[in-house]
């Protein structure tokens, strides 16, 4: 087995992607609407694709991981297709797009069987995609084995009406401040976390930050003498 700096085995072959999947097209460099984009990339036009599902073969040791789940969760009783909804490499990388509701199996399997052993979560990251309508929550996973030196991700979806996904912390203990975090600034409801509070917002906070429909607006600020106005009171340079 040969390594190399990104945790990855050897040289991976170019995998065949299907054209993804447009959920939008953001205008100015920050999608503001009414004349509040003040980057001066106002006239930016930009399509917003998420990537589909990549066909056989995906190359190098993304093949066998993904044999070898899909054999572990059949001898569990489950149909690998409706775990796995997708697979998808992108960028030599290797998501597992997985149903909410058999995340915690898929990740517990990833983490104990024998010849995946993804012993390690890193964290999760929240995801908001307003034009992905009935998915628009997304949490991502970055699952790292030590001892087979691979790296992949998983990633869940949860629409906006129904913003719950499944705790990992009983399977990667590592996940608690994570889990708090992205329900803190995304919205996320992390079922079965011991406990889902604030970690970085005041307790009495109004909304989620990080969401792509979180207000723009602020107060106004004194800087030696100058007052400067909130984000949605500025005057636009597009």
């Amino acid at each position: 087995m040969s390594g190399n700096d990104d945790g990855r085995e050897g040289a991976l072959p170019a995998p065949r992607e299907d054209s993804g999947e447009v959920i939008r097209v953001r205008r100015g460099m920050f999608g503001a609407n009414n004349g509040g984009d003040t980057s001066g990339y106002g006239g930016l036009v930009r399509t917003v694709t998420l990537p589909g599902a990549t066909p056989r073969p995906y190359g190098g040791w993304f093949d066998e991981v993904a044999d070898e789940l899909e054999g572990a969760l059949e001898e569990q009783g489950l149909v690998p297709e409706e775990a796995v909804e997708r697979t998808v490499v992108d960028r030599g990388e290797l998501t597992f797009h997985v149903a909410r509701e058999h995340l915690l199996t898929v990740a517990r399997t990833l983490r104990d069987d024998p010849a995946l052993r993804f012993e390690l979560c890193t964290g999760v990251s929240g995801v908001h995609f307003l034009g992905d309508e009935g998915r628009e929550l997304h949490a991502v996973y970055h699952l790292r084995s030590l001892t087979h030196g691979r790296l992949i991700r998983l990633e869940v979806s949860a629409p906006d009406s129904d913003p719950h996904v499944p705790s990992l912390v009983e399977v990667y203990p590592t996940n608690d401040w994570h889990e708090r975090e992205t329900y803190d600034f995304f919205g996320l409801v992390f079922d079965g976390h011991p406990a889902l509070t604030r970690i970085m917002m005041p307790d009495d906070w109004q909304g989620h930050p990080q969401r792509k429909d979180y207000p723009l607006g602020g107060i106004a600020i004194e800087y030696k003498g100058a007052q400067i106005p909130a984000p949605d009171q500025r005057r636009s340079y597009s």
